[in-house]
């Protein structure tokens, strides 16, 4: 039986009861509360993303799952088992640290086998379940070689077989390629997803790296300052941020205060159509092509929802849907790269004005000759 088969499958539909629940989980060191209550349903085979900037409670929440830390308050269930009363080594989790943590004195097969021979599986099993872990990494030919000669992808593809060896309901990667450089990162993140999607296990992947999260996750949570900001997947986290602090930390953003009359939403000279009550309402606009996703049609959400529009559609110097209106009125409006648009057009006086002025009313610095 091969690793892959060996893993029970669970259906991702929304009937299918979720593989991990965190029910209200929140952890306090001392008076710092990192983190505030957070409710969260992982189903099983998903890849499931934890984002966040440094200190939001992303490695804290791993360690309350793994069992390396305790919960203040809150639970944690996997397959209808309270998950935070065990200890780790009966909790069917692992984890992949940043740091991959390997034995120096011992070659990649003996790495690898460690835990099933501190479990006393037979050594026929073990040879089996190693070889066929080393396979699924492309590590199999370099079962004798010690960790100090391998490259930093081999080591951490070492650090996976480790891990997935023990056949785990859940696996917990702790930014597990945050110490590799930029082009085997991103082979490392293809193969990453592929491995997932072989195995079916699920992934809960940490990461600070937007575009990472973007590329690897079926969804993503957003976490800010210990608490939950936003959890979707990467299309409607991108074109339906809920918060402004989400618009603004996934993509390329400019926030726009508007005001909506009959139908039309208006900032500055900018009109574009919108839908809902009159009154003010705050839109967010970005690139789509920096993330690879389109926009959607401007529309209007409720109250403290944002929504991406692209405007206007294509740029006069010639770069199409590179220009983005100004965040408020007054401001210079803002291009994707700035070095785009070094001038702009003040539509109170008509006068080309430099980037760093400001005037009462604005429009798109492109439209200037």
């Amino acid at each position: 039986m091969t690793l892959a088969h060996a893993i029970p499958s669970l259906e991702k539909s929304g009937a299918a009861a979720p593989l991990l629940e965190v029910r209200a989980l929140a952890k306090r060191f001392g008076a710092h509360e990192v983190l505030k209550a957070i409710s969260l349903n992982i189903a099983g085979g998903e890849f499931i993303t934890l984002l966040g900037e440094s200190g939001s409670g992303k490695t804290t929440m791993l360690r309350l799952i793994a069992g390396f830390e305790q919960p203040s308050s809150g639970e944690i269930w996997m397959n209808g088992e309270r998950l935070d009363t065990l200890p780790p080594y009966k909790r069917r989790v692992n984890t992949v640290f940043q740091q991959y943590a390997l034995f120096p004195h011992l070659n990649v097969r003996d790495n690898v086998a460690y835990g099933l021979r501190v479990t006393n599986a037979p050594a026929d099993e073990i040879n089996a379940r190693v070889s066929d872990a080393l396979r699924m990494v492309k590590m199999d030919g370099f079962a004798a070689a010690r960790p100090a000669t391998l490259s930093g992808g081999q080591q951490q593809r070492v650090a996976l077989a480790r891990a997935l060896v023990n056949r785990p309901l859940l696996l917990l990667l702790d930014e597990p390629l945050s110490a590799l450089d930029a082009n085997l990162r991103k082979e490392m993140q293809s193969e990453l997803k592929s491995l997932q999607r072989e195995v079916g296990i699920t992934f809960l992947f940490v990461t600070h790296d937007q575009e990472e999260a973007m590329a690897l996750s079926d969804r993503i949570a957003l976490l800010r300052n210990g608490a939950l900001e936003q959890i979707a997947s990467p299309r409607e986290i991108y074109s339906r941020p809920v918060t402004a602090y989400t618009a603004q930390f996934i993509g390329q953003t400019n926030l726009l205060r508007a005001d909506v009359r009959a139908g039309s939403a208006s900032c500055g000279a900018l009109r574009w159509p919108a839908h809902g009550l009159d009154g003010a309402a705050l839109f967010s606009a970005s690139s789509p092509v920096s993330s690879g996703i389109a926009s959607g049609p401007p529309s209007l959400l409720p109250p403290g929802s944002h929504w991406r529009t692209p405007m206007p559609a294509n740029c006069k110097r010639g770069f199409p849907s590179a220009c983005w209106a100004s965040a408020s009125i007054g401001r210079p409006c803002r291009s994707f790269p700035p070095a785009w648009a070094p001038r702009w057009t003040c539509a109170s006086c008509g006068s080309i004005r430099p980037r760093t002025a400001s005037c009462s009313t604005s429009k798109c610095c492109c439209a200037s000759p």
